[in-house]
């Protein structure tokens, strides 16, 4: 790996494009190696995120933003084009249309893969408007393997690099730009192209956390589909000869010095050599539980806690001691008061940890839709549990949070429970069940069972094989076998639900 210092320069400086972080990002995406050469774990590891998204993305195919962001796509119809979960077969929108739909399809249930360093990800996000250029522009499953893995390379090293989130910009922003370089690979565009498109990418996608803070709505599934749609109409542009912001990242008005740090700010982003392994996918991470990634650990550790603790109606307090942005995302210390409210939103709840923690203690359990019910979330059992808990800040459970080695890393915390009798109960968990560390890591199995779970009742057990049997075989599909990708559901059913929504622009 090469370590690429990144600091503000006056624009007397003249950077060459050459020495700008976007020109390296893109140097590094159109210089992987084709799918043939790929390090063979890395497009294994692809494939069961191929499997992935479109588990969660048909089990949300029924909930109002996914069926709005579906309604926008199918409103435009194209003889080319691509595919759009839980369309008709065939039906063919614009790629940055079906990026659109299926990238919202994705990110709705907050279930797919995930990478946490000095900021978050969902590197997954990436795969939608890849799938919907590739069938749009005649590539291959080889293609889409070689730009996937690029975009997942290109991803994970932002978010080890450069933290968004201390300054309250969305993590989008660290997407626009991986998805950009992913497709520069996949259509092996020139390295300029990729760097120009970059540059319209992130200028355009950087947004403020509001859409993580407070009473969160829809729009937080809307985001990285918007990130998606928004690079594939950059590269589209650049690919005309069209020009960006720059030096974008590096400017004296540009993003690390308006946005982040400021004049001086100063960044490490570490990129592979030309000849190396593109092996960054292998450090992300998927979900067995339906909730923000670092709930994941205090679900399975509630899930172990809930025999040691009794009766629940016996707790005084309990306390979570955990890393700094556990505390003040999903816990007490965002000072969110929507983070205790029995009426708030799904995607309030699924970043609420005193929630999650509450739910699952009581049922052993986690289900993407009963968790979340309106009457679930306002048992008053449920709720009087819930305003017991508590998160604080612990700095070694933050240290641990940034440790370098991944294999030490930890996103859990420990649970500090205090019955009314005074007497303590205690228990700790590093990292979910699920994660590569954990005591059930997730492999192809893991992928399956959830794509089977998930799509039960929405795809027929024939449609489901077929399409785990073109997922398996992504390296040797050829255009039309990318249509594979769209499992077959239960259309008359959702155009009925489709029928119910208001009308807009479209």
């Amino acid at each position: 790996m090469i370590d690429h210092q990144v600091r503000v320069h006056p624009s007397a400086d003249r950077l060459p494009r050459e020495e700008q972080l976007a020109w390296k990002l893109a140097a590094v995406a159109t210089g992987t190696q084709e799918a043939a050469d790929l390090d063979a774990a890395a497009v294994a590891m692809a494939v069961n995120r191929v499997i992935d998204n479109a588990s969660v993305a048909v089990a949300s195919l029924r909930r109002r933003p996914v069926a709005v962001a579906r309604a926008q796509a199918l409103a435009h119809p194209a003889r080319s084009g691509a595919g759009v979960f839980g369309a008709e077969p065939g039906l063919r929108v614009p790629p940055e249309w079906a990026a659109w739909a299926n990238g919202t399809a994705v990110r709705e249930l907050d279930f797919h893969d995930t990478y946490l360093a000095a900021d978050y990800s969902h590197p997954g996000d990436n795969i939608p408007p890849l799938l919907a250029v590739a069938q749009h522009t005649g590539r291959s499953g080889a293609d889409l393997l070689r730009g996937i893995v690029a975009a997942y390379e290109i991803h994970v090293a932002l978010v080890k690099g450069i933290c968004l989130h201390a300054h309250r910009i969305d993590h989008v922003a660290h997407l626009s730009a991986a998805t950009a370089c992913g497709l520069g690979a996949m259509l092996r565009l020139p390295t300029e192209t990729v760097y120009q498109a970059v540059g319209q990418a992130v200028h355009t996608t950087t947004a403020t956390r509001q859409s993580r803070k407070g009473e969160i709505s829809s729009w937080k599934a809307f985001a990285p589909a918007f990130a998606g749609k928004a690079a594939i109409e950059a590269v589209d542009r650049a690919m005309r000869g069209e020009g960006a912001p720059a030096p974008i990242y590096e400017g004296e008005d540009g993003f690390l010095a308006w946005m982040l740090d400021g004049p001086k700010a100063s960044y490490t982003v570490s990129l592979p050599e030309a000849v190396e392994a593109r092996r960054a996918i292998l450090d992300t991470y998927t979900k067995e539980h339906s909730a923000e990634y670092q709930a994941q650990a205090v679900i399975d550790l509630a899930r172990r806690l809930r025999a040691k603790a009794g009766p629940l109606d016996r707790v005084r307090s309990l306390v979570l001691h955990t890393s700094h942005h556990t505390h003040h995302v999903i816990g007490s210390g965002a000072n969110d008061p929507q983070k205790y409210d029995p009426a708030a939103s799904r995607e309030t709840l699924d970043h609420s940890v005193p929630y999650i923690f509450a739910v699952a203690l009581e049922d052993g359990t986690w289900h993407h839709e009963r968790s979340y019910a309106p009457d679930r979330a306002r048992r008053p059992e449920t709720v009087d549990l819930w305003k017991k808990i508590s998160t604080v800040e612990d700095p070694e459970w933050t240290r641990r949070y940034h440790d370098p080695d991944p294999a030490r890393r930890a996103f859990g915390g420990r649970a500090v429970i205090t019955l009314d009798d005074g007497s303590v109960i205690e228990d700790e968990l590093a990292v979910a069940d699920a994660h590569p560390a954990g005591a059930r890591p997730f492999a192809r199995d893991g992928y399956t069972a959830k794509f089977r779970t998930l799509t039960e009742g929405i795809v027929e057990p024939a449609a489901q094989e077929a399409f785990l049997d073109a997922a398996g075989l992504l390296a040797e599909l050829d255009t039309p076998g990318l249509a594979d990708l769209f499992p077959a559901v239960d259309t008359d059913a959702i155009t009925a639900y489709d029928a119910q929504l208001p009308k807009g622009l479209f």
